[in-house]
């Protein structure tokens, strides 16, 4: 299951649909001291004031530029393209009133969207300090956009958002994608580079497209057009209710709690079962934990020598999804409400911690999606002033409840209905010239990946429309591997999504890198961010600058069908196809007769650009599939530039999530 949405974040959004007439000179709130601009395209400058007013800005020591604001107060100035960098000053005045944009740099923009591997920050990747450490790039300009839903398009964003250069604090909370792709093309290519974060974790394609990008698509004609008088304030109030009620059941129905105290927070738990941490329990191989939500209790000992007076006692458990309470020896250390993506770091009161053995317990609320500690091994520790206790391993672990029923589904988040993302987080910008979008979502339409086909690919089309650039670039992420390892072939639905993000290539200008061999099969959200971005870097580099790199994994080109064995030829293989064992056998590959049942099968590399597949005994081949599985385990097929090959079918068979 995949995580949707997050409730307290919904519960504050609210829908400003228009902006009120006022005296006070106003800039869109895109335009802020320490922005960028693109370069080499006209520039949209825009704002409000008293209608009928006179506008004027001052471009650096050019002429002034005029206009007059509407009867709605509104105003436009469109500055000529510039390929000078900078630093650039604008400064815009009505009246008596003026507003001072200072230290704006010409470069190339990328929007950063999707989903939340698109949104994960920088602080929680991999090698985080040393990351942010390093992190000072005063050309790269970084703009973080607040969630917003909307039932119309927003004439601004919401909050107050602004353009600050990428040092350690600025970049801290940013999209960590977003930042390591800026990163590598601002080092490689010498360019000022401007980043938009604009995402939010858990969401579904629909809600970011406008309705425009549904023309023809009568499922949803009614939900966009009742969107106009969808009263957010009131699904917000039913939404909030239901969801106390529901969650409610996670205290009432806990096996843990008793008479309002929570007795396994210091208990005998030698009964218990045993899991390995960190991981989610729907990966831990307790088949009455796969895609259930509730409450799971975590308990584990560990021992400490001394104490030393006066020292700092910490207690690192990494992310845990969603909500925690910690315990140590029976007193509460911390606790945490729904931050799946936040790392926990509590503080042990003195005289908590005693030499000898220590028992820690950490009660778990999940929601939706994935459950659990599912950090980073060296994330799970006790820290005694310099002294480091580690906690990754053997857990034991015990259930307190179990839901059947899922989080109520109402209209007021995100995914309940399309377009709403769109209109309160893009819209507002479409005028804003932009280079090109990376994409980092599908997680969560799974599920419907027979659709998504259809859906990427009127998605870019429907933003490159809103921008009013055709041929606008749009790079994307095929998704990690994640979940459970498949002990035979089936059918598996992020295979499907897969497949549907590699058909959008089918549109010009697109390119597409893979994370099928990157992701951590227990965690969702792998932390390993900085591969992500460097891939995406090198398809912008080769798809959108022309140069000369190689990117892409290799990918089906043929398939040759003999007695008991199927020849597929690869292209993108570069230097030539290998395999990482020395047996020369590549894993990943199923084949299947004319009884479509798919099995395992041996496979090998048999010349630079061939593998040949050979099926059971006694089977003549009809169909071959290669990484068609939602965590595909050991991929060991590689080009010589290190990419992974790409997922892929022979068949044309119907698919588990075309109904």
């Amino acid at each position: 299951m995949i995580k949707t949405l997050t409730y307290p974040v919904i519960f504050l959004m609210l829908c400003s649909l228009s902006l009120p007439v006022s005296a006070q000179l106003k800039l869109a709130k895109i335009f802020s001291s320490e922005m960028m601009i693109q370069r080499g395209e006209t520039v949209p400058v825009w704002g409000w004031s008293t209608p009928g007013t006179e506008v004027v800005l001052r471009w650096d020591d050019s002429p002034p530029f005029h206009t007059i604001t509407s009867k709605q107060g509104e105003w436009e100035i469109k500055l000529p393209p510039t390929t000078k960098k900078g630093p650039h000053r604008m400064e815009v005045r009505s009246g008596s009133e003026n507003v001072i944009v200072e230290n704006i740099i010409a470069g190339d923009i990328w929007l950063c969207a999707g989903q939340s591997n698109m949104e994960w920050m920088v602080e929680n990747s991999n090698q985080a300090e040393i990351e942010l450490a390093r992190a000072e790039y005063p050309e790269i300009r970084l703009f973080d956009v607040p969630h917003k839903m909307a039932n119309l398009p927003a004439k601004d964003l919401p909050g107050e958002p602004v353009w600050h250069p990428c040092r350690k604090e600025s970049v801290r909370q940013f999209s960590a994608v977003g930042y390591f792709f800026g990163r590598d093309l601002h080092e490689k290519l010498g360019l000022p580079i401007g980043l938009i974060s604009d995402n939010f974790g858990g969401t579904i394609i629909q809600t970011w497209m406008s309705p425009e990008g549904f023309a023809g698509l009568v499922n949803y004609e009614k939900d966009i057009a009742a969107l106009p008088e969808v009263d957010f304030e009131a699904d917000k109030r039913e939404g909030h209710d239901e969801f106390n009620v529901w969650l409610r059941a996670f205290h009432d129905r806990d096996k843990g709690i008793s008479d309002e105290q929570y007795v396994w927070a210091n208990t005998d738990y030698s009964d218990w079962k045993s899991m390995d941490l960190p991981g989610i329990w729907e990966a831990s191989g307790d088949t009455s934990l796969f895609e259930r939500d509730g409450v799971v209790w975590f308990a584990k000992d560990f021992y400490v020598e001394e104490i030393p007076a006066g020292v700092d006692q910490k207690l690192s458990l990494g992310p845990i999804d969603d909500s925690d309470m910690t315990w140590i020896n029976g007193t509460l250390v911390g606790q945490m409400e729904n931050r799946y993506n936040k790392d926990r770091w509590y503080t042990i009161p003195p005289g908590v911690l005693k030499t000898g053995k220590n028992t820690l317990v950490v009660r778990v609320e999940d929601y939706i999606g994935g459950g659990g500690l599912y950090g980073d091994p060296e994330q799970l520790f006790v820290r005694i002033g310099e002294e480091i206790i580690p906690l990754a391993g053997r857990w034991k672990y015990k259930v307190g409840m179990l839901t059947d029923t899922p989080m109520p589904k109402n209209n007021f988040g995100p995914n309940g209905y399309p377009c709403v993302l769109y209109n309160g987080m893009i819209a507002p910008i479409t005028r804003f010239p932009i280079k090109g979008v990376i994409w980092y979502q599908g997680e969560s339409n799974v599920y419907k990946a027979v659709e998504y086909r259809d859906l990427l690919q009127r998605w870019v089309r429907d933003w490159r429309s809103r921008w009013h650039a055709p041929d606008m670039p749009f790079l994307w992420v095929q998704l990690a591997n994640f979940g459970p390892v498949q002990e035979t072939p089936k059918p598996s639905m992020w295979a499907e999504l897969r497949e549907a993000q590699e058909a959008g290539l089918a549109l010009p200008h697109t390119g597409m890198i893979t994370a099928i061999d990157i992701g951590e099969g227990k965690n969702i959200h792998p932390r390993n961010k900085q591969e992500v971005g460097r891939r995406l870097a090198l398809a912008a580099e080769k798809e959108v600058y022309g140069l000369p790199v190689k990117y892409y994994g290799p990918h089906k080109r043929s398939a040759t069908f003999g007695d008991n064995y199927v020849d597929i030829r690869f292209d993108s293989v570069y230097g030539g196809l290998y395999v990482t064992n020395r047996y020369g056998c590549a894993h990943g590959f199923s084949i299947a007769g004319a009884d479509r049942v798919f099995h395992w099968a041996r496979a090998y590399v048999v010349d630079a650009q061939t593998v040949r597949v050979f099926a059971p005994e006694g089977k003549a081949p009809v169909s071959v599939r290669y990484a068609w599985e939602d965590n595909p385990f050991d991929l060991n097929l590689f080009n010589s530039e290190g990419f992974p090959a790409l997922p892929f079918r022979t068949d044309d068979w119907p698919l588990s999530t075309g109904k």
